[in-house]
């Protein structure tokens, strides 16, 4: 009888905990991102970068639309404890926040704004000295309850989703020799993919492939090739000029599962002065189509061959499917620094399309037969050594602030500069490890009153033509796009203000002040049945030469702001 008492008794007892083991399953398969949520996240989901694999920033989302926008308020803010600068995207999964910045690590439920765990990066504070431009960090990855980040110290490492407890830490290079990790990895078939900054300092680039679960060392690929390698003919024979070569890719590619390619851009030579590198000098300023399995380069193209000007080529590629000659193409859509607006065939890399679309003096026009830029005498004349104003300026026609793609208008919207660069090649002095090595005479002359800063656009990929085009006639901004189905575009200004726009034709439909200049991408999501939308503001990090009076006015700052419409 006693027996029969204790066995009924267990029985009890495991029926007892049977639901709240089903609770703490279910719990943790949410934690257990896979293959499939990064491919189709959930509109209660943001699992990658740029939203999407695709980097269109574009949600269907349209509880918040043009009607409702004026009621739009803030739900909570949240401190980052940071002053250098927010560039980062958050990321959303199971009703939590992930963000980072240079300093920490967070993770904040989406309802109250608490934050549910902070893990601090622990770096040498000289690391400091390395990192260009502005202390930053634009993001992490997730993927099977793990979190993936960079460090300015040099370094990829994985924390636990749920506590923020560092799992394993790989350092990539020495940060002495003017490395550092600013830009958001990519989860990419299974791999983790990350790139590195540091062109500024000679630096040769290179991308690496990790196993996530472990951190493995898995391929390293040179942006830059040694003699022998492909496109080591385009770098002058028997010199070592390859080795300081540059071409950092310092902003997070995008991915296309059906040609299982990561299309990454790549950055500025090393030095700026050509003289000792003569030649178009691949993979500088360069897209790369790589395989996430083992780092072999596909295909590539070249947008300003052999880069004297400072031009980069690391922005955004947006994956997209649109028309070209009645055609459907697969197509990847890249607005260059250098002021034009390219459309490649993505599986191919065949160039369909290069248009202006900022104020330039540097090439007459792209041909589309050879893909190459037809220069002006502007490059000539700086190599006779003399002082030359030309356009785009240090910012380019557009930065790095990425712009977002609306597949169902067919528009790509951006934030794009207008401003000038004085330049003149200077003695190119000898290379020193972890020092800028740049060989330039470089000034931004003062600005016309009468001339804009920047523009708010909505561009046809194909032709650059804009449907709409706002001057900004105070300062050019470093805010990134989103757009909507609601009909709204948002973006923030160097001044503060977080802005929603009609997307049909740029008019301003709301504003609300953050309290710092903003440099980083709004995302919105869903949450229970609820839109959100969430920004990260802090002037610093993002926007070097910030206009002295600028500095003045806006205080240095560090918050996360998420808003939402009022509750019914």
């Amino acid at each position: 009888m006693i027996l029969l008492k204790k066995i009924t008794n267990l029985i009890v007892s495991c029926l007892a905990i049977l639901p709240l083991c089903f609770s703490l399953m279910f719990l943790q398969s949410l934690q257990a991102q896979t293959k499939e949520e990064l491919l189709s996240p959930k509109k209660n989901q943001i699992t990658t970068y740029g939203m999407g694999y695709s980097q269109q920033r574009y949600s269907d989302l349209k509880q918040i639309d043009r009607k409702n926008i004026k009621t739009l308020s803030p739900t909570w803010a949240y401190s980052m404890e940071n002053l250098s600068g927010e560039q980062s995207q958050p990321l959303v999964y199971d009703g939590v926040l992930y963000v980072t910045n240079a300093k920490w690590t967070m993770a904040v439920d989406i309802e109250t704004g608490r934050q549910v765990w902070r893990t601090q990066e622990d770096f040498d504070p000289a690391a400091l000295r390395v990192v260009c431009c502005g202390v930053s960090n634009k993001g992490a990855a997730i993927y099977d309850g793990k979190l993936f980040r960079m460090t300015i110290d040099a370094h990829v490492k994985a924390m636990d989703l749920k506590t923020g407890k560092v799992l394993w830490k790989k350092k990539f290079a020495e940060w002495q020799d003017g490395f550092s990790g600013i830009a958001a990895p990519l989860i990419a078939n299974g791999v983790l993919i990350s790139g590195t900054s540091g062109a500024e300092f000679g630096v040769r680039g290179f991308l690496d492939g990790w196993d996530p679960q472990t951190g493995q060392h898995l391929w390293r690929r040179y942006t830059t090739p040694a003699p022998g390698e492909k496109g080591s003919e385009t770098w002058p024979q028997g010199s070592d000029a390859y080795k300081r070569g540059g071409a950092t890719p310092w902003i997070t590619g995008s991915y296309d599962p059906e040609t299982d390619l990561t299309y990454w851009g790549t950055g500025n030579g090393g030095a700026w002065n050509p003289i000792d590198r003569p030649g178009d000098n691949l993979y500088i300023a360069s897209v790369i189509a790589v395989r996430p399995g083992t780092g072999e380069i596909v295909w590539h193209y070249q947008f300003t061959p052999g880069d004297p000007f400072d031009f980069d080529a690391v922005n955004e590629n947006i994956l997209a499917d649109i028309k070209v000659n009645g055609k459907l193409r697969k197509v990847l859509i890249h607005a260059d620094k250098n002021a034009f607006l390219y459309v490649l065939d993505r599986v191919t890399g065949e160039l369909l399309a290069a248009n202006e679309f900022a104020k330039q003096n540097w090439a007459k026009n792209i041909d589309l037969k050879t893909g190459r830029p037809v220069p002006t005498d502007l490059l000539d004349r700086i190599k006779a050594g003399e002082e030359v104003e030309f356009w785009p300026g240090p910012r380019g026609g557009k930065n790095w602030v990425p712009m977002a793609f609306n597949p169902k208008t067919g528009l790509v919207y951006l934030n794009g500069a207008n401003q000038p660069r004085i330049f003149k090649f200077a003695k190119l002095d000898e290379y020193k490890v972890g020092q800028r090595y740049q060989g330039v005479q470089t000034s931004v002359p003062p600005q016309n009153p009468n001339e804009p800063n920047g523009f708010y656009m909505a561009l046809d990929p194909l032709t650059a033509k804009p449907k709409w085009k706002i001057p900004l006639m105070d300062y050019m901004q470093w805010g990134g796009m989103l757009v909507t189905d609601g009909g709204l575009l948002f973006s923030g200004k160097q001044t503060g203000e977080f802005v929603a726009f009609d997307a049909e034709n740029g008019k301003k439909l709301w504003e609300f002040q953050t309290g710092s200049g903003i440099n980083a991408p709004a995302i919105t999501y869903e949450h229970k049945g609820r839109q959100y939308v969430t920004v990260l503001s802090g002037r610093g990090g993002g926007a070097p030469n910030t206009p002295t009076e600028l500095r003045e006015k806006i205080p240095l700052s560090g918050m996360m702001w998420t808003f939402s419409l009022p509750k019914k």
